[in-house]
């Protein structure tokens, strides 16, 4: 939704009718996640996508239906029956698409309030329920603090917005049930929870080459990245041009005046006590993720030395990778900064490091992430 932003503010503002489609439920292989949205217009203008082409035709002429009769419609496509023509996925799996019409200038409307919170930054939840006995398409949007729009009973909504918050904490989208007054544990409302959050923050410190392979690796994974580094001749955009920010400043200074939360990742590629030891000393009274430290095992254990001289105690000491980097018999910088990514997957997800050839059972852990 993040790519409609402007034109759906623009549509909201106008009162121009409007459909939103927006793929609630993957099952098997899929072209589009949960949370793609495709917006129609009454003029049968198209913005966005649910399936990259394979069942928008049909998504589009039911989004017209559901502007002239204002109520919700929810279509499952899987693969079209041998029919040449038919609508359907190519892949094979099967999709959910909920489409909902929006057809008021009302200030009150929830989707008005959530373009707003995302186009701020602000962390936010969606809350829409697909089926069931409650009112299809209603919705309500969530945020730490508050919550707006209803559902269609109290319960519900109290319900919804406890675990939406949840949801939003874990940077989460999915589908959950409720009995109809927000029972747990019964089928009879389906409500989709989608979340919006900021990227996560990457903070990338030492401007060697290293820093250049891992700060392309950050944006590719979705992380806003930052580079810092105290030597204006080294921390330039010329070096870093795939990083959000280039920051020339002594690192421990610019972390304790920077926002870290518990879905930033650290690394401190420095490897030169007069820049790593305040700055791993700083690191370490954030809620930081993850906090990786290059250098060998012998800069590792005079590291780990200097630390506590320093006053660090043995369980802050605990939480750095250090050496970072999973191994990979990494060499070039491309390849320790995929063996530093690696790592950070795998502590966020709970992986073992191993090849999956030598595992049995789910491929996808299905344990809650953390917060990496």
């Amino acid at each position: 939704m993040r790519e409609l932003l402007s034109d759906l503010r623009d549509r909201l503002d106008a009162g121009t009718p409007f459909a939103l489609a927006t793929v609630v439920a993957v099952r098997g292989s899929a072209p589009r996640a949960p949370g793609a949205t495709m917006a129609v217009t009454a003029a049968g203008t198209v913005l966005g996508s649910v399936s990259g082409g394979c069942v928008e035709s049909d998504v589009h002429e039911v989004a017209t239906e559901v502007i002239g009769s204002g109520r919700a419609a929810l279509r499952t496509y899987s693969i079209s029956d041998d029919e040449a023509f038919g609508v359907g996925l190519t892949c094979g799996g099967t999709i959910d698409v909920l489409v909902r019409p929006y057809v008021t200038a009302d200030a009150r409307e929830p989707l008005r309030e959530l373009v707003g919170l995302i186009a701020a930054g602000e962390p936010v939840a969606l809350a829409t329920v697909v089926s069931g006995a409650g009112a299809q398409g209603a919705g309500r949007v969530v945020t730490s603090g508050g919550a707006t729009g209803s559902l269609g009973a109290g319960g519900l909504d109290a319900a919804v917005t406890d675990d939406a918050r949840g949801m939003l904490a874990q940077g989460a989208t999915g589908v959950i049930r409720y009995g109809a007054h927000g029972e747990r544990r019964m089928q009879d409302v389906t409500v989709f929870v989608q979340t919006f959050a900021p990227a996560p923050r990457m903070l990338v410190f030492g401007a060697i080459d290293h820093a250049a392979a891992t700060a392309r690796i950050g944006s590719f994974l979705g992380y806003r990245v930052t580079v810092c580094d105290a030597r204006p001749a080294f921390a330039t955009r010329e070096r870093f041009p795939t990083a959000d920010e280039v920051v020339r400043e002594w690192p421990h200074t610019y972390l304790e005046s920077t926002d870290v939360d518990g879905r930033t990742v650290v690394c401190v590629l420095t490897h030169d006590p007069k820049f790593d030891v305040p700055l791993l000393a700083a690191a370490l009274r954030t809620p930081a993720a993850y906090i990786g430290v290059m250098g060998s095992r012998r800069t590792h254990a005079d590291r780990i030395a200097r630390l506590r001289e320093a006053g660090v105690g043995e369980a802050d000491l605990a939480r750095l990778a250090s050496p970072v980097g999973l191994d990979l018999g990494a060499r070039t910088p491309e390849e320790t900064a995929v063996s530093i990514a690696a790592e950070i997957i795998q502590h966020r997800w709970g992986g073992t490091g191993r090849p999956l050839r030598e595992l049995s059972g789910a491929i996808h852990h299905p344990q809650e992430p953390g917060h990496g």
